[in-house]
């Protein structure tokens, strides 16, 4: 082998060692940064911080694309991408290091400081959540300092006795490796510890979850009409269960209350009487029971993100009148009602809406259980009629009534409109989108909603034909969707279903197609499906 080949290979073996540093190194920072956050609280870690950035800088369009594509798993995919992200930036790093050592230990401490630029600037941000991420970025650039140090450090070749020295040697790549073994190691230890230390720290909040019953209400909901679930194969159930309820939010760690130390503070405008009210003081109030459909702005024409539950909690409207507050009906001064939650995520909601009546609730119960973490333990608000991000505020901690023209609660400096109630719509839920089917009888079914208004009747038509009126399930209310179907009989080809929806004020649903942006879809559910030649 030729001494330049020879030198070539060493280079790269050298490039490649200096890029698994800089991976290394980053492991390391985010691991001892894990530690620290644990102790300090979970969504200031540098990944979680600069996570919930981004969420935060996201043009409305891109975040409506995203979750259009990604649904649910939208964080994930969000998280993997910073993930990403990192690894390349590491990896640069590492490379960088080996030809200047200063600069690249640099790099790998930039990531920690835009981290915790990033903590900073959260919402309820505090000095402390700072500390994860500058501890990470010590972490890391002492590590790659060592890794890099370990790398290029030559050791002495293999002397005869009597001969004469020959200088540096190969770099000692089994030193490296050892390093890199243990570090390794070590940021495992720490990852775990940071893991143990973070469940303890919510373990107050899990065991008052756990040790939480659920009082009588006073006012309890009626039982679920005979007839009110069709029972139709496909259809959604008249109530949603908890795990199978939509959840969007912007939480990328979802927060952990204790409801023992849990605090609401009602203040602002118009409030003649500011509460402060923790979980047993709140739930000295009667409680009542409603069933409820929920349904979020985010959901397209026949999407997924709508669900009905049965609620329970205290109404919020009383609430307001203990402290004072009259709507603006009655003279009062605060048009709006904005609610914080636990992570800072406000939303804004009509002060008119939820106190002309409806059953606008401080929600501490779910189908019959605690609320789950992931949906607002210990308290969250419901309020039928609302698109959730004016209304459904989870992990609630403070409700201040101001106008709607002195404060912008979080989305709607996002472009989204201030008031938001939900529009009339349906959905297909069977037969599926390029089903098969065989010609003759087909059950056409789906749910239809318009929350506080009601569902007067359910059409559907096939290829732009006339509309046929479908069989509506028993009402539950008008705060809750309806299920239907109606009986169509499949002619081989393929064809086209359409659906639409008119509520008990006689308003029929449009037709114009519409994104999500700025107060809630618009248009007619359609599913196209193949129906084969008959046996």
């Amino acid at each position: 082998m030729g001494r330049a080949e020879s030198a070539s290979r060493a280079r790269r073996r050298l490039l490649l060692g200096g890029a698994v540093g800089g991976l290394v190194a980053a492991v390391a920072g985010l691991a001892v940064a894990g530690l620290a956050a644990a102790a300090v609280r979970p969504d200031s870690s540098p990944l979680t911080a600069v996570g919930a950035t981004v969420v935060d800088r996201t043009p409305a369009a891109l975040k409506e694309w995203a979750v259009r594509q990604f649904g649910t798993a939208d964080k994930t995919v969000l998280m993997l991408g910073v993930v990403t992200a990192l690894a390349l930036v590491a990896v640069a790093a590492g490379i960088l290091a080996v030809h200047h050592l200063p600069a690249g230990v640099a790099v790998a401490g930039g990531f920690g400081l835009l981290g915790a630029a990033a903590a900073l600037s959260r919402p309820e941000a505090a000095w402390p959540d700072a500390l994860p991420s500058l501890v990470g970025a010590l972490a890391s650039a002492g590590t790659l300092y060592l890794l890099v140090r370990a790398l290029t450090r030559p050791r002495p070749r293999f002397r005869p006795a009597g001969a004469e020295p020959h200088g540096a040697g190969a770099m000692d790549r089994r030193g490296f490796g050892r390093l890199v073994a243990a570090t390794l190691a070590a940021s495992a230890g720490a990852a775990l510890a940071g893991r143990r230390l973070g469940a303890h720290g919510s373990a107050g909040a899990t065991a008052s979850r756990a040790g939480f019953r659920l009082p009588r209400p006073a006012v309890p909901a009626p039982p679920v009409p005979t007839g009110a679930d069709l029972r139709v194969p496909g259809v959604s159930a008249f109530l949603t269960p908890n795990r199978s309820f939509y959840r969007v939010d912007t939480a990328l760690v979802v927060p952990r209350v204790d409801a023992d130390t849990w605090q609401l503070h009602i203040h602002g405008d118009g409030v003649a009487r500011p509460l402060t009210l923790g979980l047993r003081e709140l739930l000295d109030r009667p409680l009542v029971e409603h069933d409820i459909t929920l349904t979020c702005v985010s959901n397209e024409v026949g999407g997924p993100y709508t669900g009905n539950a049965r609620w329970l909690g205290v109404r919020l409207a009383d609430l307001l009148r203990e402290a004072g507050v009259r709507p603006p009906s009655e003279g009062g001064p605060a048009d709006q009602l904005v609610a914080r939650s636990v992570d800072g995520m406000t939303t804004g909601t009509p002060v008119e809406a939820v106190m002309d009546g409806r059953a606008a609730l401080l929600a501490v119960g779910m189908n019959g259980e605690p609320l789950p973490f992931a949906h607002g333990f210990p308290v969250r608000m419901v309020v039928p009629g609302l698109y959730g991000y004016v209304s459904a505020c989870k992990w609630l901690r403070e409700l201040r009534l101001t106008t709607f023209g002195a404060y912008d609660a979080y989305w709607v400096r996002r472009s989204w409109a201030a008031r938001a109630p939900v529009k009339t719509q349906s959905r297909i839920d069977t037969p599926r989108p390029h089903a098969g089917l065989a010609p003759g009888p087909v059950a056409v079914a789906g749910v239809a909603w318009a929350q506080h208004r009601g569902i007067r009747r359910v059409e559907a038509r096939v290829d732009g034909g006339p509309w046929h009126e479908a069989r509506l399930a028993a009402a539950d209310g008008d705060d809750t969707w309806r299920q239907w179907v109606w009986r169509w009989d499949a002619a081989p080809g393929r064809h086209t279903l359409e659906v639409r929806a008119t509520d008990r004020t006689g308003a029929v649903q449009t037709g114009r197609r519409a994104g999500t942006l700025p107060d809630g879809a618009t248009g007619w559910h359609a599913v196209t499906v193949d129906v084969g030649p008959g046996p």
